[in-house]
Formats: C-alpha cells, sequence, structure tokens
C-alpha cells in the first residue's frame, strides 16, 4: 500500500517534529514539515501532500490565508486540511476535534490517538 502524504505547517518546530514522529511510527505515512508559513504553498506544491495540517496563527501568513491559497490553486485545490489551534480549547469542543464552518480544527496540545482518528476520517483509512 502506498504511504500517504502529510504536510505539517507550524511555526514551532518541537510540535511538528513531534507530530511528524506519531504520523511516522504507524508506517502508513509519509510527511514532511514546514516551519516558514511563506514557504507553504511551495512546500505543498513540490510535496503533493494528501492531507495538511495549518496552524492557525503564525509570522507571515496565517493558516487561513494558506487555506485560501490552496483552494484557488488547481493543483492543490483537492487537498484536504485540518486547523491546529490554541485558540479553541479541549476544554471548549469538548475533546480535541471541532468543526467551524466545515472545516476540523484540532485543539493543541495534539494526543496522538486524536491526531491519527482525524487522519484516518479525513483520508478514509
Amino acid at each position: 500500500m502506498e504511504k500517504k502524504r502529510i504536510l505539517l505547517v507550524d511555526d514551532e518546530p518541537a510540535l511538528t517534529r513531534m507530530l511528524r514522529l506519531n504520523l511516522e511510527q504507524t508506517g502508513r505515512f509519509e510527511v514532511r514539515e514546514e516551519n516558514q508559513s511563506t514557504r507553504a504553498l511551495a512546500t505543498a506544491r513540490e510535496f503533493r501532500p494528501d492531507l495538511i495540517f495549518l496552524d492557525v496563527m503564525m509570522p507571515g501568513m496565517d493558516g487561513d490565508e494558506i487555506a485560501e491559497h490552496l483552494e484557488q490553486d488547481p493543483r492543490l485545490c483537492q487537498v484536504k486540511y485540518v486547523f491546529l489551534t490554541a485558540i479553541v480549547t479541549k476544554r471548549e469542543t469538548g475533546r480535541g476535534t471541532a468543526e467551524i464552518s466545515g472545516q476540523t480544527f484540532l485543539a493543541k496540545p495534539v494526543r496522538r490517538e486524536e491526531l491519527l482518528q482525524v487522519v484516518d476520517d479525513l483520508l478514509g483509512l
């Protein structure tokens, strides 16, 4: 089975490293990290991910700006994405994930089980 590609976009290298390790340990995913929001679109075009995790608030470009560009790019408009945020807490969502305007949000800090569940749900695994 071909590994699914996941791109992690967050300005916190420690977070993207932890998420990458959790995903790669399953043996099911090829994962790339991008810690500079202004490079996210170029990295996505080059890597061709199946799923992108986007931090909501980053210097340079926020996650919603990146998502807007993804949706307008014919090469990337089919890529699914999930927002990562510390703005919405697990206590506010009642669990780690929530949907706002049809988009999935994952509250930080992210637990391994939540991460894998969201990936499986969105990629139909």
